[in-house]
């Protein structure tokens, strides 16, 4: 018997004349499928919570100043904590708990007489290896940890525990703190409403509607305010599909509210804040903030639109090993925050957070995008992050998000969805029609989401809204990535037959996808062909869809195939971002941007006239008829 390896993942088996091909799992494939599913594990999944057990020391201790955040109306503070421990050792850490109080009296009654319940059952928020910055910790048991906290609508304690995270021992816990006003509204997103005179604000606080009304106060900059009344959501652990999202993962998400602002005025300035009618009369307010208004579909007008997936969230403080997990996170979101005078709607198609069912982590998350979803309509898709949950309907039985089975995505943001427990959505902005598929509920011929697809390319008026474009999760089209080739197609299984002859018919001019963290540019491409030879400046009639691959906002990178098709006309393993500038009906520029310095490394330009777009190519022929 002979043995070769291609170098490939793939092993052949000579064995007395006749050739075995066999895939195997044992050779590199671990890389490729870690991608798939939750390479880099999510920090807080590390804890042994459940397992931890009181070994309090009368002399160790540990204290957090201020006792009292948020004096002058931050929503977020930098927050000291001295540790002492006369017994160190180089696996002490120190984890944040919120609310303060995380004994076995706030634990979910349990159902099995033989369970025990667990000292402690709700996992940190966030967490540091003592000797993080102290390097003298294990010789002094001394050291000052510095942790950047956000305003999360309850209380915080810090407990210091040895045995590492798979044995943890609770050794003492500091005083509480807490935020001048723990249920102050906070984290405004906007969003898209389903009409294009229409923005949606939805942002979270601690009031419920028993307790305070909540409202938006907005105008267009400098004129009288309106106000305009918000729903509220909320959501509690039997709302979970399952562990961690149900169990250890859990924290009240508190109360999400969503104003729909109608009737602007294209291309204006509005300013609002956030409001909360106490019952006794009071108000409470947010602070002030402003967008723009979108444009009529079809204006002529510059327009510039942002595209990524995967980048999930990062600490500042470097607290929770999040610079192993996301490491690309907030390098991006710093690039947008820098360039947002110059960007005027953004979209996030997938695997947003990464909380992987610990619920604390979105408000983390929307902290982080504050400064952009707050000023610039921040429109998302669902990733297998988000909703994929065994025996839930999602179209992958995999445990991806934590439990979440999508009910976070769906509560803590706003899309025009018709449904929003199916994600997908078109809206339009200004010369752009954006058709947004959900790559976690069944897509292909036949199905409610391919109806819509159709639908949604089928509907625009190209004279007007010439740049169709066509986005979701999984790469539904083309990508080199290691995982694609080993299967031998190159794309997520069965992704593109349903769909490649209606972005054909319907000639879309890009297809975005995320999932793998990378980036990648193809040719305009049909049916696994370059249909032009042209590079980076296509005028014309272009003849194909040109597929991009732009997961890597933040997350883990994604390996390459050793092999790279004929298609495939750039690849890059770093993180970032793709723009879209429309200048006009006939000049758009397609931009891919590093995290690292914000500089363009990929780029091309279409440059074409409304009679390219109706031009007859492949199977988007008009019928004709020889009557005259």
């Amino acid at each position: 018997m002979e043995v070769l390896y291609d170098g490939h993942g793939v092993i052949v088996l000579i064995l007395r004349g006749s050739m075995i091909l066999l895939v195997s799992l044992l050779i590199n494939l671990s890389i490729a499928l870690a991608h798939f599913h939750g390479f880099g594990e999510q920090p807080l999944a590390k804890i042994a919570i459940h397992k931890a057990v009181v070994s309090l020391h009368s002399n160790a201790s540990i204290a957090a100043s201020p006792f009292l955040l948020g004096t002058k109306g931050e929503d977020t503070q930098w927050v000291t904590v001295n540790v002492y421990h006369p017994d160190p050792s180089a696996d002490d850490w120190v984890g944040v708990f919120s609310p303060a109080k995380f004994n076995s009296s706030t634990c979910p009654p349990v159902n099995d007489p033989k369970e025990v319940t667990p000292y402690i059952c709700s996992a940190p928020i966030k967490y540091k290896f003592v000797n993080y910055s102290n390097s003298m910790y294990t010789k002094t048991g001394k050291a000052s940890l510095k942790f950047q906290l956000i305003n999360q609508r309850a209380d915080f304690s810090f407990a210091l525990f040895s045995g590492g995270l798979l044995n943890p021992k609770l050794v003492t816990v500091s005083n509480f703190i807490s935020f001048v006003n723990p249920k102050a509204p906070l984290y405004p997103r906007i969003a898209q409403g389903k009409s294009w005179d229409e923005m949606t604000v939805t942002w979270t606080s601690g009031y419920d509607i028993s307790e305070a009304t909540p409202f938006v106060e907005w105008s267009i900059k400098g004129k009288t305010p309106m106000q305009s009344p918000a729903g509220t959501l909320t959501f509690g652990r039997n709302a979970m599909c399952g562990s961690p999202a149900s169990t250890v993962g859990w924290r009240d998400p508190g109360f999400i509210h969503t104003s729909f602002l109608k009737e602007l005025w294209p291309n204006k300035v509005y300013t609002y804040r956030l409001g909360h009618l106490l019952s006794n009369g009071s108000e409470i307010w947010s602070k002030q903030y402003s967008f723009k208004s979108s444009p009529y579909p079809g204006q002529n007008s510059l327009q510039r639109v942002i595209i990524f997936g995967d980048m999930g969230k990062a600490e500042r403080d470097g607290s929770n090993e999040y610079n192993n997990y996301q490491p690309g996170s907030l390098n991006t979101t710093d690039q947008l925050i820098k360039d947002l005078e110059n960007i005027d709607i953004v979209f996030h198609i997938g695997d947003m957070t990464y909380a992987n069912g610990y619920i604390s982590q979105w408000d983390q998350f929307t902290a982080q995008v504050e400064p952009i979803a707050s000023k610039v309509p921040y429109m998302i898709g669902s990733g297998n992050h988000e909703r994929d949950w065994p025996n839930t309907g999602s179209f992958y039985n995999t445990t991806d998000s934590g439990g979440e089975c999508g009910v976070l995505a769906q509560t803590m943001f706003y899309v025009p969805a018709e449904n929003r427990e199916k994600f997908w959505y078109s809206t339009d902005y200004g010369m752009f029609r954006f058709c947004i598929g959900d790559t976690e509920h069944d897509w292909r011929e036949g199905t409610e989401q391919y109806k819509f697809i159709e639908h949604c390319l089928a509907t625009v008026d190209r004279q007007k809204q010439p740049w169709l474009i066509f986005a979701a999760h999984r790469v539904l089209g083309y990508s080199s990535d290691f995982y694609y080739g080993l299967e031998g197609s190159f794309e997520e299984p069965m992704g593109r037959e349903s769909l490649q002859k209606l972005w054909q018919k319907y000639k879309v001019d890009i297809a975005f996808y995320g999932h793998v963290h990378n980036y990648e540019r193809t040719c305009p491409i049909y049916q696994n062909q370059c249909v032009n030879k042209e590079r980076s400046q296509y005028s014309g009639t272009v003849n194909g869809t040109i597929h991009v691959v732009v997961g890597g906002a933040g997350s883990h990178l994604s390996n390459f195939s050793q092999v790279t098709p004929k298609w495939s006309l750039y690849r890059d393993y770093d993180f970032g971002f793709v723009k879209l500038t429309a200048f006009n009906h006939s000049s758009l520029l397609f931009e891919y941007k590093k995290s690292s310095d914000g500089n363009v490394y990929d780029s091309f330009t279409i440059s074409r006239d409304y009679k390219d777009v109706l031009a007859c190519v492949h199977d988007g022929c008009e019928p004709t008829t020889l009557a005259t």
